[in-house]
């Protein structure tokens, strides 16, 4: 009797931490599949109802065209015949250039207006104006202004994800506390070791929420970028290439490539902003 209780305690005090973690685990990786199945049941539904016209998720496996995408991501025929990892990939390189051009006006230019308040004044109505534009009424101005089709979707990109970055910066550089500035000034901090030492630790916080926000903008401006540059491989002209051509499977499937990819970013940066900042300042 005794064995069986000592052996019973054993067992609870060996399961009872694994219990502890198991459901929570569990819940975490079923209940976003559970959701996931769930939305495409109800689309599988109301296609199938007719109450819309979209083809079901189903379509995306029994259509040729579509399931040879998803099954050959890297094929290459050369021209624009190629797998979606290609178009992707295209694209991700255009996001990369502009997005690293508002990464570094944006920051730049968002401290030289954080520690000047006059020229802060000066140009806030400005950017104002010009962050509420559009990434789509960008394009027709820009094939005018830029005659290069790429460097023309390059600059839609850095137009639309430039502002977040730049406005992000203004305020964390705003946002120094009075008394770093202070200790700064009795202790007469050159400016270069005040810049490195307090002001851009003091503002990365907000430099980073900036960036994560705009790598979203910069990915999601794709599709408007791309729409300028007619006949090159990308996933935004793949998109709108395949819906001319009324090929819905085919534009569904892109969609939910830029979703993951557009997810995967935004994890990444989420993931830089934990290496790089200090615990209390995420």
């Amino acid at each position: 009797m005794v064995a069986n209780t000592r052996s019973r305690a054993t067992r609870a005090s060996f399961l009872g931490p694994l219990r502890s973690r198991l459901p929570k685990n569990t819940q975490d990786i079923l209940l976003p599949i559970i959701g996931v199945l769930s939305f495409l049941i109800i689309w599988q539904l109301l296609s199938m109802t007719g109450i819309t016209k979209l083809p079901p998720p189903s379509a995306i496996v029994t259509d040729e065209n579509t399931r040879i995408l998803l099954l050959y991501p890297f094929m290459d025929r050369g021209g624009l015949d190629k797998g979606l990892f290609w178009q992707t990939w295209a694209s991700l390189q255009r996001v990369a250039l502009g997005y690293s051009a508002a990464a570094i006006v944006g920051i730049g230019l968002g401290i030289l207006v954080g520690t000047r308040p006059k020229v802060n004044k000066a140009l806030d109505p400005i950017f104002q104006f010009l962050r509420m534009i559009a990434p789509l009424a960008w394009v027709p101005i820009t094939l005018i202004a830029l005659p290069n089709v790429q460097t023309a979707a390059i600059f839609v990109i850095f137009i639309t994800s430039v502002w977040p970055i730049l406005i992000n910066t203004t305020v964390g550089v705003q946002q120094i506390p009075e008394d770093y500035k202070n200790v700064a000034r009795v202790l007469k901090i050159s400016p270069r070791k005040y810049f490195f030492k307090i002001l851009i630790p003091s503002a990365l916080p907000y430099i980073f929420t900036g960036l994560r926000i705009a790598i979203g903008l910069a990915w999601l401006a794709i599709i408007a970028a791309e729409i300028v540059m007619s006949g090159v491989v990308g996933i935004g002209f793949f998109i709108w290439d395949a819906y001319q051509q009324n090929y819905v499977s085919e534009v569904i499937l892109a969609v939910v490539y830029i979703g993951v990819i557009g997810l995967l970013l935004d994890k990444f940066m989420a993931w830089l902003q934990g290496a790089i900042l200090p615990e209390g300042k995420r």
